[in-house]
């Protein structure tokens, strides 16, 4: 949620959200129902006093004059009741106006779109392509069936097989493990949750279009760990020293990917359901900047650590989510298709889920919205298909050094 008083008062605040492209006319529409909500609660307010000094005045008044008296305060009574109906209907037209505004883009961010980011660098040498891409490699070794998974749950799924099921596991173990040694604490939460939920985390309205509704819309697989996790301190009043409070969500996920038709359809790159690990801190307003950096560097560390080649991108405002202020993309060099792919991104959020959730830190001047702060660890999956690419020695498969001590084995051959 933006903040309405600078929307009104901060030029700065009302052109970083400009810069996220919003749609013409929003804003003014937004600034237009809060005077219409401010003005219609000045009258509700006038109203009320007027009605409690009516009803002091019913019991001062002698019995001639009471009658009068009780049919005025009715009169307001009535005018009042009406005036907070009008208020709530305000309200209501407010709020969903105002769940539809991006939180503004940072000024550090980029100008433009999709093809606009910025590289901040380059580590490790590219690989030229291998023999087999990742999904001829992957059927080469019996680790990918999709035959049958399509025929029993449609496009875009896929069951993983084999010694590739047990490179998963070993991916989410390893990396568990060096973000709980670095203040991480693991969650295993919920993947359904409620509207409530989709809506303070920051995803709807803009991004309900991806996400899978059970039970008649009462609940909603999440896209992401990110979701529950932020509503781990829904409602509270935090002390300073218990922030940053960072946490590493570790489930499965679930994306329409409407608007991807033709995309990526070949292996498990772009799927409907996968496994993540997620990191989601909680951050003092003054920290944020940071924990963002080190989120950053910690992505940098596991990709690293793996020995893929990759960039960091800042990513542009007009291509930044709705919630994110500020975000950052690793990309990782994919040999078959001679480009860099995105592989996992973090973001911060700033307030705007915060100001959703209501929580909050206390501080000398007073109570302050924390900062929310995320990104993926390991997008399990799609890691996997860049270490099959990189990792691929003719028909054996190398396993990585740091992954060899949770599978058990070094190599595969098919």
């Amino acid at each position: 949620m933006i903040d309405l008083r600078r929307l009104r008062d901060e030029p700065e605040y009302r052109a970083g959200i400009e810069r996220k492209r919003v749609a013409p006319g929003l804003l003014d529409d937004v600034v237009a129902a809060d005077d219409a909500r401010r003005a219609l609660l000045t009258q509700v307010e006038e109203l009320r006093a007027r009605q409690n000094a009516a009803s002091k005045e019913i019991g001062k008044a002698s019995p001639e004059e009471r009658p009068a008296r009780i049919e005025a305060a009715g009169k307001l009574k009535e005018e009042l009741q009406a005036g907070e109906q009008a208020l709530a209907r305000a309200d209501a037209a407010l709020r969903d106006l105002a769940l539809r505004v991006p939180n503004p883009a940072d000024p550090s961010v980029p100008e433009g779109g999709e093809d606009d980011g910025v590289v901040v660098r380059e580590i490790g040498e590219r690989r030229e392509a291998p023999a087999r891409d990742h999904a001829q490699f992957a059927e080469a070794m019996g680790w990918l069936e999709t035959e049958h998974a399509v025929e029993m749950s449609g496009s875009r799924f896929a069951s993983l097989t084999r010694e590739a099921v047990l490179l998963e596991l070993a991916l989410v173990n390893w990396v568990v493990g060096m973000l709980a040694a670095d203040g991480f604490v693991p969650v295993v939460p919920p993947v359904l949750v409620r509207e409530q939920a989709m809506e303070e985390a920051g995803f709807f309205p803009t991004d309900r279009s991806q996400v899978y509704e059970v039970d008649g819309g009462e609940l909603f697989l999440v896209g992401t760990s990110e979701i529950p996790l932020s509503a781990l301190h829904r409602g509270e009043l935090l002390d300073a020293d218990v922030l940053p409070a960072r946490y590493a969500g570790i489930s499965s996920c679930f994306r329409r990917e409407a608007g991807t038709y033709g995309k990526d359809t070949v292996g498990i790159f772009r799927v409907h359901q996968f496994d993540k690990v997620e990191m989601f801190v909680f951050a003092a307003p003054e920290d944020s900047d940071a924990e963002h950096e080190r989120i950053l560097a910690m992505e940098e560390r596991i990709v690293g650590a793996l020995g893929l080649p990759y960039r960091v991108v800042d990513i542009a405002a007009g291509d930044l989510g709705a919630a994110a202020a500020k975000k950052y993309d690793l990309e990782v060099w994919l040999p078959s298709e001679g480009r860099y792919r995105e592989l996992t991104s973090c973001s911060n959020y700033r307030d705007f889920s915060a100001r959703r959730l209501g929580t909050r830190v206390r501080g000398e001047s007073g109570n302050r919205l924390v900062h929310t702060l995320n990104g993926t660890a390991c997008a399990v999956g799609r890691t996997l298909l860049f270490l099959w690419e990189h990792y691929q020695d003719g028909d054996t498969f190398v396993v990585p050094d740091v992954l060899r001590p949770f599978t058990g084995f070094d190599a595969v051959t098919r």
